[in-house]
This record gives structure tokens, sequence and C-alpha cells, in this order.
């Protein structure tokens, strides 16, 4: 066998091996979530009740309606007021919502486990398990662009990052995808929206629909199988590590990945 036929062969191995693992460790993370026993001296934790779940139900609404909306309103370029305007929308939302619930007088810290573990440990926990979810994204885009054949226009966000010159600009993004957003979309899709499904429906049912969710609100078709395996693996880490700071890390670390191919097309072109 020559060296270029041996790349593509050692590439695919890698690539099964890689696709294999990550399956492996996201069934293992389910196994020990069902196998879990909970610890009878542990204080009780206040879960979501009623007044959560309408509220939930408003933002299901409004975040599908938003959805719909934008699926007839064709967006082919973006500028730096539409970014802003983003990042205080949703850090406006997130407020709220966290004014809602100690208004409810709930623990946000116990609930959300946001000291349950250290920086260091919730850095290395988010770094493996998003590398373990590439592989199975990898896997949903592949079959998504097989299905639609065509080459998928990418979001308008991207193709602002990728053609822009502007320092300032790009530096917007930066801020918006690796900080605002995992840190908003987290606490809004898997803290709250996740915790009040599984309250109603479980666990499965919920990490399935916070999934969708998650997916759908991002408006493009193209990017909608591998964002539920994204929502999927963040729900997963979530439930697994008992604290939002892992799927917070997770996304924060995707979106900073995805940047810098972005940034560097000629070294991640494959």
């Amino acid at each position: 066998m020559t060296v270029d036929g041996l790349l593509p062969a050692l590439s695919a191995v890698l690539n099964a091996f890689f696709l294999v693992a990550g399956v492996y460790i996201y069934v293992s993370l389910l196994r020990q979530i069902a196998t879990r026993r909970t610890n009878p001296d542990a204080p009780p934790v206040r879960t979501f009740d009623w007044p959560e779940a309408i509220i939930a139900g408003i933002l299901a609404y409004l975040f599908l309606y938003t959805v719909v909306r934008a699926s007839t309103h064709t967006v082919t370029q973006m500028e730096n007021g539409d970014l802003i305007g983003s990042a205080v929308l949703i850090v406006a939302l997130l407020l709220a919502l966290v004014g809602f619930l100690r208004l409810r007088r709930f623990d946000l810290d116990s609930l959300g486990g946001f000291s349950k573990i250290g920086f260091f440990r919730t850095a290395v926990t988010g770094g493996v398990l998003m590398l373990a979810a590439y592989p199975l994204m990898f896997l949903a885009d592949v079959a998504t662009q097989r299905l639609l054949r065509d080459r998928p226009q990418r979001q308008p966000i991207v193709e602002m990052f990728s053609e822009s010159s502007s320092l300032e600009q790009r530096i917007l993004i930066i801020v918006l995808a690796v900080s605002i957003a995992p840190l908003a979309e987290e606490f809004i899709f898997r803290f709250f929206m996740y915790g009040v499904l599984k309250r109603y429906v479980g666990r499965v049912v919920a990490i399935l629909a916070s999934a969708l969710l998650f997916a759908a609100v991002h408006a493009h078709l193209p990017s909608f199988a591998p964002l539920f395996v994204l929502g999927t693996c963040l729900a997963i880490a979530y439930e697994w590590s008992g604290s939002i700071l892992v799927p917070m890390m997770m996304h924060a670390l995707f979106n900073a990945t995805q940047l810098t191919a972005f940034a560097f097309p000629e070294l991640f072109q494959q």
C-alpha cells in the first residue's frame, strides 16, 4: 500500500476508534446515572414546581415562535448591532430568570452545583467529555451532509466571523461565543429547562426534549443534528457531574474550538 493510500486508511481507523470511545464514555455515564443511589443522609434539595413549569412553557413557546419566524426570514449577513442586540437579549433573559428563581427562594448554588467541584476539575472534566462528544457530533454532521447532499450554508455568525477583517468585530464574536453564550444558554437550557422537564417527564425525555429545543433555537437546519447531539451530551454531563459548570465549560470549549478552526481554515481544512 502506498503512502497516499495508507493515510486515508489510518485516518479512517482513528476516526472509528474515537467514535467508539465517545460512545463508550457516554454510555458509561448513562449507566452510572441509572445505577446511582440517593444518599439518605444528604439534605433534601428543593426542586422546581408548577410556577417554574409555567415559565418553562412560556420560554419554549417563545423560542419555537422565534424559530418559525426565522425560517421565513433568511438572514444572509449580520452586523455588529445584531450581535450586541442578541447579547443584551440573552443576558436580560438570564438575569430575569435568576431574579425569578431568587424571588422563589431557590438555593441556586445547591441546585446547580456551582460550588460542588473546583475550577481545575471542571476544566479537565469538561475537556474530556467535550473531546468524547466530538466524534458523535462529527457522525451527525456527516449524516446531515449526506442527507442534504448539497454543501450546507454556514450560520450567519460563522460567515461573519470567517469573512471579517476587523479585529474589534472578531473580539466581539469571541466574547459572545466563548463567555456569554455558554453561561446563558447552559443556565437556561440545562439548568432550568432540563430541570423542569426532569421534574415532570423523567430524566430520559428531559434530556432529549431539552436537546431538541436547544438545537431548534439555533434555527439552522444543517446544524440541527450535530447541535442535538451536543445538547444531549451537555445534559448527560450535567446530570452525571451534578454541576452546571461542567456543561458550561464544555460549551465554551466547543465554541472556542470552532472559532479557532474558522480563524485558521488552512490548518483545519480536513
